[in-house]
This record gives C-alpha cells, structure tokens and sequence, in this order.
C-alpha cells in the first residue's frame, strides 16, 4: 500500500446519493469487504493465499446510501491481534499527538487517517479496544458500539464474542452523525447519574488522573463503585480466554496450513491461543453472561459508568517488550468491562499542556449509544476540555 505507508487512497466509492453525511469522506480499516479489493489484515500471506470480495459489507453500503464517500484502506495491526499498531510488514500509521509514538492499534490506520486529517471519520473494529485505545492516544473521539448493534457482514473476524464495528472523528458532531445512520433507532434516556469506577481510575498516575478528573461533567450527579466487588481484577483472564478460544477457531486452520511470518508478540499470542483448552469455553461463557447481568444491574436506564479510557498517554514506539505487555495488561483491566458485556462506549480526547492527549470514556448500558452520543455531544461538543 501507498500513501504514508498505511493508507491507500486508491480504493475510492463515490456516495450513492444525498444524505446526513453528505460532503463527508472516511476510511475503513483493512478488514472490511470492498468488491474487487483484496483484504490483508495486516499480513501480507493472508493477501496472497484470498481472493478479492464479491460484494460491499453493508455497513460500507450504508454510509455510501447516506452521502459520504470512501476515500481509502487502512492498515491493521496483523489479524487485529494487538492494540499497538506497530507493523513489521507494513510500518506503523503516523501519531500527529507525537510522531514518535505509537498511534495505538488495531485500528492503527483508521486512526491516523483522523487524525491527521486525511478523511473526516473512519471505520475500524473494536474487539479488546481497538478502536478506543487509538482513539485516545491519538486525540480522537471514538465509539465502540453495544455488541451486535453494527452489522459485522463483510467484515473480518477475530473473536466473534467481542467483535465490533467502531469509528473515530475529531469532533463529536460527526461522530454522532455517522451513529445516527448506522445505529438502530432508540429512545433516548435521560443519563441523570455518573458512576466513576475505582479500580479502573487507580490505574492512573496522579496527574494524568486529576486533569481526566477535572474534564468529568459537574453537573451531573456523580458516585463511585468499584467493580472488584464484582471481580473486576479477573475479568481480563477471561476475556482473553475467550477471545484466545475464538481467534484460534476464526484463523487457527489457516495459520497452520500457511505458516505466515508474524511479529513476535502477535505470533506469541496466537501460539498461546493454539494450547487453550477449548473445553471449558462454556463455563467461561456462562461467567461473562453472569458479568453482563450485573453490569446490567449496576447501569439500569439512567447511569453512566466513568472511567479512563487507557491509563496513560501514547507509549514511545519499539518500545521494550515487556514494558508493552504491561501496558498491554493495564490497558485490558480498563477495556474488557464494556467488552465482557456488550455495552457502548465512548471515548473523549482530553489533552495536556504538553500536547499529548489521553482518553475520557463514558459507558451506558446497551443499545443506549445514541443517547450516549447525544450525551457527550451536550457536554463535550465545540472546544474541548485542555489544561
């Protein structure tokens, strides 16, 4: 691929009519079907061992039926298994907050095509928080949709249970905007309480905490819970037990018959996934319905979880290995509570003195992401909160 080395601006559909989106351009992530174009998914056997799409995945349909126009393909991290964005076969999609970090993956490209103002919003998908992490270190708002609200036709798997179809802007407007065409109908709620969870902010250094801190809504009741009653420091275990089962079943056949060349940290984790036990994938399954029900209890209709998007800004690039996988590790206790139950989330970018931007996220219960939109629309719409 062309174009600063993770977008290719060749792969262009015009809108098919007038509509919400009208004037508006975006990008997809290189997981999504496009007629006539071959998918990589970031590795370069998965493009020479597939054959083009046949068909447009309907979620690209309806944004082209609601006037935008697809104006480029960007990168992946390999088979979505990551949340860094570093490529070995393809480079790594700029960071505009800072060139000389990562721009958080797997929705590496989508992100940076953002941010760095090639396309007004972009598609990417969201399964450990692959839209949210990028989103954050890349100074974007970003949406990761309740599970199943989005259709996922035409579009690559990694693991089923969390899949989702997200996407990034620089404002919320368009973030919104993009929402309204793509997300089923719902009334709106009246979001009258914000529940800030305890573990998930003690992640945080204490400055990076109390700027997130200052940007919260004041006039919005607010509380706190903490989600270790309910186990929460266990919950990355089990998605990544899940998420590990799934990936191995979505790709373990191809891997094996082709043998591509991986990174050492996707193809570690791929490794991993191959020795699961598959047999208890059932239980693990029954304990994240259990999960679900008391997230369910905790949200109701009118609460809103709070909580950091990431726990720091964006890591330098090439970094050590194990550094990544600790920040990798801090990053899942964050992301796999909207992951294990299904529920929207929304990302906001809050920026520090130097530059740098971190990630505000608010999480409702499901199938309220419009009202979440509309939500952080009233709160965070025009100038955003900077120190």
């Amino acid at each position: 691929m062309q174009d600063n080395a993770f977008f290719d601006r060749a792969l262009t559909l015009p809108a098919k009519r007038e509509g919400k989106l009208s004037g508006m351009t975006f990008a997809v992530k290189d997981v999504f079907a496009v007629k006539g174009h071959r998918n990589s998914v970031g590795n370069p056997t998965w493009y020479e061992t597939h054959e083009a799409s046949e068909t447009t995945s309907p979620v690209i349909q309806r944004l082209l039926e609601n006037g935008a126009a697809l104006q480029g393909m960007a990168h992946t991290d390999e088979l979505m298994y990551s949340l860094n964005g570093e490529n070995i076969h393809y480079g790594t999609p700029l960071n505009p907050v800072n060139p000389d970090c990562i721009p958080g993956g797997s929705s590496s490209g989508s992100a940076s095509a953002v941010a760095n103002g090639l396309v007004n919003f972009a598609l990417g998908t969201d399964t450990g928080g692959s839209v949210r992490v990028p989103s954050s270190y890349c100074g974007l708002f970003g949406i990761r949709p309740t599970h199943g609200a989005v259709s996922l036709n035409g579009v690559i798997p990694l693991a089923p249970s969390f899949d989702t179809v997200g996407w990034m802007a620089k404002d919320i407007e368009t973030l919104e905007a993009v929402g309204e065409v793509l997300l089923p109908d719902a009334p709106l709620a009246d979001f009258d309480e914000l529940h800030l969870e305890k573990t998930a902010w003690s992640l945080m250094e204490r400055e990076d905490r109390e700027l997130l801190l200052s940007a919260i809504p004041q006039a919005v009741e607010k509380g706190e819970i903490d989600l270790q009653n309910l186990g929460l420091t266990e919950w990355p275990q089990l998605f990544k037990y899940i998420q590990g089962v799934e990936a191995w079943r979505a790709h373990g056949q191809w891997i094996e018959k082709e043998n591509p060349a991986f990174s050492p940290a996707i193809g570690g984790r791929f490794k991993d996934a191959s020795s699961l036990d598959a047999a208890d994938y059932e239980n693990a399954k029954k304990q994240q319905a259990i999960i679900t029900e008391k997230i369910n209890q905790v949200l109701l209709e009118n609460v809103v979880l709070v909580i950091p998007t990431v726990a720091s800004v964006a890591p330098i690039k090439q970094a050590p290995a194990e550094s990544v996988e600790n920040i990798r590790a801090i990053t899942m206790q964050m992301t796999c509570i909207a992951g294990l139950a299904g529920l929207p989330q929304v990302t906001v970018p809050i920026f520090r003195k130097d530059g740098m931007s971190l990630g505000l996220s608010f999480i409702a219960n499901k199938f309220q992401d419009l009202s979440l939109l509309a939500f952080v629309r009233q709160h965070f719409g025009g100038n955003l909160p900077c120190n």
